[in-house]
């Protein structure tokens, strides 16, 4: 290990812990900190100093393509983490947003790009290579931003991964054009039907591994107790399965994906998330940095206002289009419009293709530098577009649920106030109806509501937790309060509002498990219903009955069980105070 390599390190680790927090406070973002700071130390930046300036040489980085690796590991990574939150079910449930979404999206937004390129002079085949990579967005950066926000596996997280898996996808035909455009592939069908092969092949190779060695193989380590086994097995397996996609033509970033969701069904994928997550973000922050270095100031400041007004034109193209792509497919505009302005960014593989394109000739090296920057612009600019994003689906959530939200102000009296309108929801709101009381409810899923507002049922749009929403609702006259939301935090939200602006009214709530009632009851509620334990003396008196134990007995154990159970919460109630 030589000097360079641990002043390198020095480098990088005290931007990572000093320059980028400071962005991070200042609400810039952690993405954008690390490409400013790799543009900063790079051999374009304060690097040009550093043959003038000695001392400059101490904080700089003076060898990019060393640290090149450690970025795509990282990115690796992170779509490992991520596949750990799907399963194979899962996957192929979100079949038709990633061939349907996910295509049109990259024939929607590639062609108008490749017109683009075509209008500024260069060749079709050229414009064609280039609209095709300008089309993909940054698996690295949206994957991160879900993670981070938990939004991962929300109907959106699940829509915004669809679309970036079938972009992975194009990495074949994407690097095929690319070669072609090199002149070393003699035989285009031949070169075509090769790529096609190793790639089925190599995704095969990782699923059948994947169900018929790896399993028991980490069942195997699992045994041994050893967490260092587990760990190494894992590495082996994340960076085996990158190596095999990447081998085939495919995206590396593709085979971890694919080898964590086949971990994720086995009972060990907690701890192995638990175990990798520090790492991933220092190892992801190693890659932007690379991309902040590799932006050539040189080149890019004469040029600034083709670089600014491009990145323009790219965002916009791709929002437009890819907004269009979802709508055809029948997305809800609020999701279809958040997705669109969260995937307008351009991504890592853009930089690929430059690298090869300008390697081949095929494209300028001053023109491969502006279009780099505009690369790293549009990556920088994902959590300002993010949070535009999250605002624009808002507002157009708003609007089209409009109609379904509560009435200003309600005049029902002596009425129940049901708190979400799922299947439990539904079964108290049909208790209710056949003994003829009011009620009203609340839910957030606008599909829910609409569906129930087409069968004349009282349902409206909204969030249960806030005391606005129930005051509209006529909470001061009600006579109950139901909480039947599945989200325990969503549940304590509404019973403490409820709890603060009404403290004398009753509420009963429907809990999780033991843990979730005891939460239920310390913050006031008097009847909470634990539906784990519920269902539990429902199966063990279903089990004595068939045992031929007479009804009489079955019922009066199953009495003093569910008082057992209400004692319990009742003695959490008096520690927190009721006064709550």
């Amino acid at each position: 290990m030589n000097d360079s390599f641990l002043k390198d390190a020095f480098v990088y680790l005290l931007a990572a812990g000093v320059l980028v927090p400071l962005f991070h406070r200042a609400r810039i973002g952690a993405v954008v900190g690390f490409i400013a700071v790799g543009a900063l130390v790079g051999p374009h930046g304060l690097g040009r100093l550093a043959d003038t300036l000695p001392l400059v040489r101490f904080v700089t980085i003076s060898s990019p393509e060393r640290a090149a690796p450690f970025g795509e590991l990282g990115i690796v990574f992170l779509l490992f983490l991520l596949g750990l939150e799907f399963s194979t079910a899962r996957l192929w449930a979100l079949r038709r947003e990633v061939f349907g979404v996910g295509c049109l999206q990259v024939v929607f937004c590639g062609v108008p790009l490749a017109l683009g390129a075509v209008l500024v002079g260069y060749p079709p085949a050229v414009a064609l290579v280039l609209g095709s990579a300008l089309a993909l967005s940054s698996t690295a950066v949206v994957s991160q931003l879900l993670i981070d926000q938990h939004r991962a596996l929300a109907p959106l997280g699940q829509l915004v991964i669809a679309v970036l898996l079938f972009q992975d996808l194009m990495v074949v035909p994407i690097l095929l054009a690319a070669e072609l455009l090199t002149g070393n592939a003699p035989d285009v069908l031949t070169l075509a039907a090769l790529a096609l092969v190793k790639a089925v092949g190599a995704v095969a190779l990782i699923l059948v591994a994947g169900r018929f060695v790896l399993a028991p193989l980490v069942a195997a380590a699992a045994s041994t107790r050893s967490r260092d086994l587990i760990m190494a097995i894992t590495l082996v397996v994340v960076v085996g399965s990158a190596a095999v996609t990447h081998r085939a033509g495919l995206s590396s970033a593709l085979g971890a994906f694919l080898a964590g969701m086949l971990l994720s069904e086995t009972a060990y994928r907690h701890q192995i998330e638990v175990d990798l997550e520090p790492f991933k973000g220092l190892l992801i922050g190693v890659f932007f940095v690379t991309v902040g270095m590799s932006v050539d100031f040189a080149v890019v400041l004469p040029r600034l206002g083709w670089v600014l007004g491009g990145v323009a034109c790219i965002l916009a193209v791709k929002i437009v289009f890819t907004y269009a792509a979802g709508r055809l497919m029948k997305v809800a505009p609020p999701a279809a419009a958040e997705a669109a302005v969260l995937l307008a960014q351009t991504g890592e593989f853009a930089l690929v293709v430059l690298a090869l394109l300008t390697a081949s000739g095929a494209l300028p090296r001053a023109d491969a530098g502006v279009l780099i920057a505009m690369v790293g612009l549009s990556l920088a600019a994902t959590p300002f577009l993010a949070r535009l994003g999250r605002r624009l689906g808002r507002t157009l959530d708003a609007r089209l649920n409009d109609n379904l939200a509560a009435p200003a102000q309600s005049n029902v009296e002596g009425h129940v106030v049901i708190g979400g309108f799922g299947r439990v929801g539904r079964m108290v709101a049909a208790a209710l109806e056949e003994e003829g009381v009011a009620y009203v409810a609340l839910d957030n899923d606008p599909r829910r509501v609409a569906e129930a507002r087409v069968e004349g049922l009282p349902v409206y749009f909204g969030d249960a937790g806030r005391a606005e929403m129930l005051e509209r609702l006529g909470a001061e006259r009600a006579t109950v309060f139901v909480v039947t939301l599945d989200a325990p935090n969503a549940a304590e939200r509404m019973a403490g509002a409820v709890r603060q602006h009404w403290p004398d009214a009753a509420i009963i709530a429907r809990a999780k498990d033991t843990e979730h009632a005891h939460r239920l009851s310390a913050l006031g509620v008097v009847g909470v219903i634990p539906e784990a334990q519920e269902a539990s003396l429902q199966l063990a008196a279903r089990l004595l009955t068939q045992l031929g134990l007479p009804d009489e007995v079955v019922a009066a154990r199953t009495e003093r069980a569910r008082a057992r159970i209400e004692t319990a919460l009742g003695g959490a109630r008096s520690q927190s105070g009721q006064g709550i």
